[in-house]
């Protein structure tokens, strides 16, 4: 969720230099009384939300990080619409190991992370809440975050497509996640900082880098879709329409979810929130295209960036529109910055607010655009693009720029 580089990269070179100073500050004995705590906003739709987390491992590959590991092993979360949600408990944000781990590679720029109870948020997804079969099966979207990011980061937006009567499969890629936890308490951490100092300053060993990353993260999103018809829970079995499946992502997590469409024709449509589509180390780097970005897509897409980021500067982006025959749209929010399409838009300026941070830590992290107003136009934008391309609802002119009700967002070309 870097703001200083925005490419797929970000998070793994800003790892590096963050990683000694916030690992000193994590390891500190904090005042347990004076962490803040931190609320999550309300999911928008009529649904109430379940959720359930599972483990499931490919055993058809080695790990690609870890070469003692044989197979291939991933924690997946799904939201799902849910009845009687209130008598089941609300599902924290982060469990403590991946807390844990959050903190000690936390990349929010000038948020000191031992100030902070990273463990303590509860969402608005319950925990095994039985699902709500009445209007389903309901159309299934996966998530994959950004590099080095948990799944976690994407709650805000998970959980409101959830309500609105998605079934919602968020992906955890183990060892590019900050930390991810599995059944038993077993932690498995990051190795991105490390490989990404192996291959500095090497710029082919660096382009090498980013290829395998999005490689292992495209695998890892197909053989999602391939595991979860049989690793559903019983309670769950023929509630996600898997003929009706979109994807999306930030960062290199929208990279993923446009490559991973490229790739696998189970997905319908994608949608890229501010996730350049080359192995370069800057947005505005033209080459190393990805084979999405050459090839272009036929199913429909969209992209939504920070501002100053569109088909004018960023050649992936331009590379891909070119070479597309489907629908397509893309749009900028005025101020918004890059890890705008995160949890930090809402976690933040709470953190801010409670530490007395100054507001350029809230802009250089999330950009000028009011919390409220960049949340709701990426709940309402996503929305009206699944449900135009799952379900076949007309988005009453939202995603064709012929609405009033964002004016912060600028659609392009224009």
């Amino acid at each position: 969720m870097q703001t200083r580089r925005t490419a797929l990269l970000s998070a793994v070179a800003a790892a590096v230099t963050l990683s000694a100073a916030s690992a000193r500050t994590a390891c500190a004995a904090p005042r347990q009384a004076r962490l803040v705590r931190l609320t999550l906003p309300a999911p928008s739709g009529p649904c109430p939300v379940g959720t359930v987390s599972l483990r499931l491992v490919d055993a058809s590959r080695p790990d690609p990080w870890t070469a003692s590991r044989p197979y291939r092993e991933l924690m997946i979360g799904i939201r799902y619409p849910a009845r009687a949600a209130g008598m089941y408990p609300a599902a924290p944000q982060m469990l403590p190991g991946e807390a844990a781990g959050f903190a000690a590679l936390n990349n929010l720029s000038g948020v000191p992370s031992d100030e902070v109870d990273w463990s303590a948020t509860r969402t608005h997804a319950h925990e095994g809440a039985p699902a709500d079969r009445d209007s389903g099966p309901y159309p299934v979207v996966c998530y994959s975050p950004g590099a080095g990011d948990p799944r976690s980061l994407g709650t805000t937006l998970c959980d409101d497509l959830a309500s609105r009567g998605y079934v919602v499969v968020t992906i955890d890629h183990t060892y590019d996640a900050t930390a991810v936890e599995f059944p038993g308490g077993r932690v498995e951490s990051t190795v991105l900082p490390a490989e990404y100092a192996k291959a500095y300053p090497d710029p082919d060993r660096i382009t090498a880098l980013l290829r395998k990353t999005l490689a292992v993260r495209v695998a890892d999103t197909r053989f999602v879709l391939d595991a979860l018809p049989r690793a559903l829970p019983r309670g769950l079995r023929g509630m996600p329409d898997l003929d009706r499946i979109g994807m999306f992502g930030q960062s290199a997590g929208g990279f993923t979810a446009l490559q991973a469409m490229h790739d696998d024709p189970r997905i319908a449509a994608a949608a890229d929130l501010d996730g350049v589509l080359a192995y370069v180390q800057d947005d505005s780097t033209p080459g190393n295209l990805s084979t999405v970005a050459a090839d272009g897509l036929e199913r429909p897409f969209l992209l939504i960036g920070k501002e100053g980021n569109d088909l004018g500067t960023v050649p992936s982006w331009d590379s891909l529109w070119r070479h597309s025959h489907g629908w397509r749209r893309g749009l900028t929010l005025r101020g918004a910055e890059h890890a705008t399409y995160t949890d930090a838009e809402v976690i933040v300026p709470q953190i801010a607010h409670r530490l007395g941070l100054p507001r350029e830590t809230v802009v250089e992290n999330i950009g000028t655009i009011a919390p409220r107003r960049a949340i709701d136009a990426q709940r309402a934008c996503l929305a009206a693009f699944f449900d135009r391309w799952l379900r076949g609802r007309d988005d009453q002119g939202l995603l064709d720029g012929r609405s009033d009700r964002y004016p912060e967002a600028r659609f392009f070309p224009r």
